[in-house]
C-alpha cells in the first residue's frame, strides 16, 4: 500500500490550523537545524517533530515510520560512506582490512550529518503530513512566488503519485505471478518493471496534457484557496 500524504494531511488534527503558521514554524525550524553545530539540538528538533506528528497531529505511529523509512535508509547510506572514506584526523578505530579506519573528524562530521538530515527531514515531515498540497500552494502565491514554479510544483506533487501508484500496481502484478521468487526472477521483475515505467510515464503525461487541455488549460491553473 501507498503512502498516501495528502489524505493524511487532509485528516489529521492540525488540519484547520492557520497554514502559514505551520509553514513559518517548519521552515524556521529546520533553518535552525541545518546551520546548527549542536547535535542535541539536532535531536530536540527530531524529537519535537515525532512529538507534535504523533501526538498532536494524531498521526499513526506506522505512518510516520513508514514516511521516515526511506530517507532515513539514505542518510544511513550516505553517513556510513563519510565515516570510512573521509577524515584526515587520528585514527580511533582500524579494521585491518585493506586500510579501511574510522578517523575523530570523519566519525563527528557522519553523526553530525546523520541528525542533521533526519532533522530536518523531520521538520518537512511536520509540514508535509499537517499540511494540504493546495494550502501550501496558496501559501507561496501570497508570498508573490512566480506562478510557473507553483503550477510546475503542483503537476509534479501530482505525478509522483501517479508513478507510485504504477510502481505498486506493477509490483502486485509481479508478486501475483511469482515474479520475485529467487534472485534471478527478482532482477528480470525488476528490470521489467523499469522498462514498462519508461512507457507508462509517457502514456500518463501524454493522457495529463489531454486532460488539461479538455478542462480549457491556457497556461495557468488556478489555486484553490481554502475557507476559514
Amino acid at each position: 500500500m501507498t503512502l498516501n500524504i495528502d489524505y493524511i494531511a487532509q485528516t489529521n488534527r492540525l488540519r484547520d490550523v492557520n497554514s502559514n503558521l505551520k509553514i513559518v514554524l517548519s521552515i524556521g525550524i529546520m533553518l535552525i537545524a541545518l546551520i546548527s553545530q549542536n547535535i542535541p539540538l539536532e535531536i530536540c528538533v527530531i524529537i519535537l517533530a515525532a512529538i507534535g506528528i504523533m501526538g498532536v497531529a494524531r498521526v499513526k505511529p506506522s505512518i510516520y515510520l513508514k514516511f521516515i523509512a526511506i530517507p532515513f535508509a539514505f542518510t544511513s547510506i550516505t553517513c556510513v560512506f563519510l565515516l570510512f572514506f573521509f577524515g584526515v584526523g587520528p585514527v580511533i578505530w582500524d579494521s585491518g582490512i585493506w586500510g579501511i579506519v574510522i578517523r575523530q573528524d570523519a566519525y563527528n562530521l557522519a553523526v553530525l550529518t546523520f541528525f542533521r538530515v533526519f532533522a530536518c527531514f523531520s521538520c518537512l515531515g511536520f509540514m508535509s503530513l499537517t499540511t494540504p498540497i493546495n494550502d501550501f500552494l496558496h501559501a507561496l502565491a501570497k508570498v508573490h512566488v512566480p506562478k510557473i514554479f507553483i503550477e510546475l510544483s503542483m503537476l509534479m506533487y501530482n505525478i509522483i503519485f501517479i508513478f507510485l501508484e504504477e510502481v505498486e500496481t506493477m509490483r502486485n502484478a509481479q508478486k501475483s505471478r511469482l515474479g520475485f521468487n529467487g534472485y534471478m526472477n527478482s532482477f528480470k521483475s525488476l528490470g521489467s518493471i523499469i522498462a514498462n515505467l519508461f512507457f507508462k510515464s509517457l502514456e500518463k503525461a501524454e493522457s495529463l496534457q489531454r486532460t488539461l487541455e479538455s478542462r480549457g488549460y491556457n497556461g495557468e491553473i488556478p489555486i484553490y484557496e481554502p475557507s476559514k
